[in-house]
């Protein structure tokens, strides 16, 4: 089990995707995952470590949004995401859909993990009714 507290074998899965899409879809959460996409666009290198909120310069993605908020994050537990979530002010269902999408791309490598969860994080980005009035 990694960051974001996900299992294989869990039950009531359609009741937590309904969490995780709610809080992705609000006001709070679209604030968010505009932030985190700034944040993202701000790192000098487009790399995002697994594991570790921030280390030795390095971040990912909820550390990018720390690094340009100036917070420190030395002693939050990257593994609570009751913590988080009051840390970042987002919905606990939030923190840990976002540690899944950063950690769970073993794979790929940190340039590669930074062009997914932001393509991921943009992706989730809903337009306001006056962005798609502008876009037209």
């Amino acid at each position: 089990m990694g960051r974001s507290g996900y299992v294989d074998d869990c039950d009531g899965l359609e009741l937590w995707r309904g969490a995780v899409d709610s809080a992705l879809r609000g006001k709070r959460g679209q604030a968010f995952l505009r932030e985190l996409v700034t944040a993202l666009d701000a790192l000098p290198n487009k790399r995002l470590i697994s594991g570790e909120l921030v280390c030795e310069g390095e971040c990912c993605a909820l550390g990018a949004v720390a690094l340009k908020r100036g917070k420190d994050v030395a002693g939050v537990d990257t593994y609570d995401r009751d913590e988080l979530s009051d840390v970042f002010g987002i919905a606990p269902a939030m923190a840990a859909e976002i540690m899944w999408v950063n950690d769970e791309r073993r794979t790929l490598s940190p340039e590669e993990r930074f062009e997914a969860v932001r393509k991921w994080a943009a992706e989730n980005i809903r337009l306001t009714p006056e962005e798609i009035v502008d876009a037209q």
